[in-house]
């Protein structure tokens, strides 16, 4: 029965998570700024959601034991920690 759960280190995950982005970057971001790209760094396939969990659930459902990097198109983090800042709030 093979090992669930990452196999890589976090840098490695993030490097080949952007390098897939990178060369699918055109066909993905018209229409989806703000998305979250979820992508498995092995094979290479990818969803396109508004919520990272329904992305990653996708490539769980379709790949056996995929190793999912999400980030958000467009930029931005795909989590947010501490406190917001509100629009026109000192």
């Amino acid at each position: 029965m093979p090992a669930t759960g990452p196999r890589y280190p976090k840098e490695e995950m993030a490097r080949r998570g952007k390098d897939l982005y990178e060369k699918v970057r055109a066909g993905v971001e018209p229409g989806n700024d703000g998305k979250i790209f979820a992508v498995d760094i092995e094979s290479g396939e990818f969803e396109v959601d508004a919520d990272y969990r329904a992305a990653a659930d996708r490539l769980f459902a379709r790949l056996p034991d995929p190793q999912v990097y999400c980030l958000r198109i467009g930029g931005g983090g795909v989590f947010r920690f501490g406190p917001r800042r509100v629009k026109g709030a000192p």
